[in-house]
């Protein structure tokens, strides 16, 4: 009799709780159902109280999801992979073959000309003239004493310039000192041109060997100059300093730092000097020689004998080719990482 008012309260509390929302309100109106006994009244209850609750506490909304930007069409548009460029390795055979293509076109214009003749034996010999007259100097010994005299005078004076060009590069480039006091006077003695000199230098030494080699040494001397000071200013200044700091002194540096670093200057300034002692070798032996190539050449001169005169120019032309592909001999044995071009391929 007791247990009864127990199970009405519970069951009033269970009707009005759910009130305090109208969602909630329809949700817990099966809560009012009657009872059966006191304590399963009471947990039905606090049951349906609670899945009111939850059913009527909003969820929270989702976040939207984030825009992407439209990739721009234009933006690659006419854009390629990228492919390098590789340069095909070349055979010597191939390389030496397209070289003298050049030569034998202009040696077949010339016999052709002859042929034809458009040139005439007054105005230039034929090719066959010319052999003829290689065997002749050849023959009588005239060409091989020419040719060895020249080599000498023209060696000799290369080697002084060189001498001067490397010595006075390296002291100018090298020593802040000696670039006040050297670099001027040089540069206006290297605008000076050397055929200028020929009769101040026949005035000073006389009209013998001197007097021709020390012209070969002043034209190939400023060639080496300019090539070596400007290598020796672009040798690396922190390599230097880290060279002092390890104790190396100013004769060390110059041997194993900057001239290994200026070697590329150093073989451009010895090209061009070769190239200049055999033009230098042209006007020094017009200086009254009475032996030589120059020789050969006035005295076919004397006699109007072109063929001999084609012979003396085409040596010319020789000993300058003979003097470019040892240079480029020297690069490639100083050097070896420079015979191949930017593509990998062999030049």
């Amino acid at each position: 009799m007791t247990a009864a008012p127990t199970a009405d309260a519970a069951t009033t509390d269970a009707a009005t709780a759910p009130a305090t929302t109208g969602a909630a309100t329809t949700d817990a109106t099966p809560a009012t159902a009657p009872a059966t006994t006191g304590a399963g009244t009471t947990d039905a209850a606090t049951s349906a109280i609670t899945a009111a609750t939850t059913t009527a506490a909003p969820s929270a909304p989702a976040p939207p999801p984030a825009k992407e930007s439209p990739a721009d069409p234009g933006s690659t548009a006419g854009l390629v992979t990228p492919r390098p460029h590789l340069r095909r390795s070349r055979s010597r055979t191939y390389s030496l073959t397209v070289r003298a293509l050049g030569p034998v076109a202009l040696l077949a214009l010339w016999w052709t000309s002859s042929a034809t003749g458009v040139l005439t034996p007054d105005v230039l010999a034929s090719p066959a003239q010319v052999v003829d007259a290689v065997g002749e100097l050849w023959g009588n010994g005239q060409l091989p004493d020419a040719l060895a005299t020249s080599l000498t005078r023209s060696g000799i004076g290369l080697v002084i310039g060189l001498a001067a060009g490397l010595a006075l590069g390296i002291t100018t480039g090298f020593t802040r000192l000696g670039d006040e006091l050297l670099d001027s006077s040089l540069q206006t003695l290297r605008t000076i041109p050397f055929l200028s000199l020929v009769p101040l230098f026949m005035v000073w030494f006389g009209i013998n060997e001197t007097a021709k080699i020390l012209l070969i040494a002043v034209a190939t001397t400023f060639p080496m100059y300019v090539s070596t000071s400007g290598g020796v200013r672009n040798t690396d200044r922190k390599l230097v300093e880290a060279m002092r700091s390890f104790g190396l002194g100013r004769l060390a540096i110059v041997r194993q730092v900057v001239l290994p670093g200026a070697l590329p200057s150093l073989l451009a300034g010895l090209r061009l000097s070769m190239t200049l002692s055999v033009i230098a070798l042209i006007a020094a032996e017009e200086i009254n020689a009475t032996e030589g190539i120059g020789y050969l050449m006035s005295q076919a001169q004397s006699y109007a004998r072109t063929d001999i005169l084609a012979v003396c120019i085409l040596v010319y032309g020789l000993l300058g080719l003979t003097a470019d592909v040892l240079v480029r001999g020297l690069e490639r044995v100083l050097m070896p990482w420079r015979t191949a071009g930017p593509g990998g391929g062999t030049r």
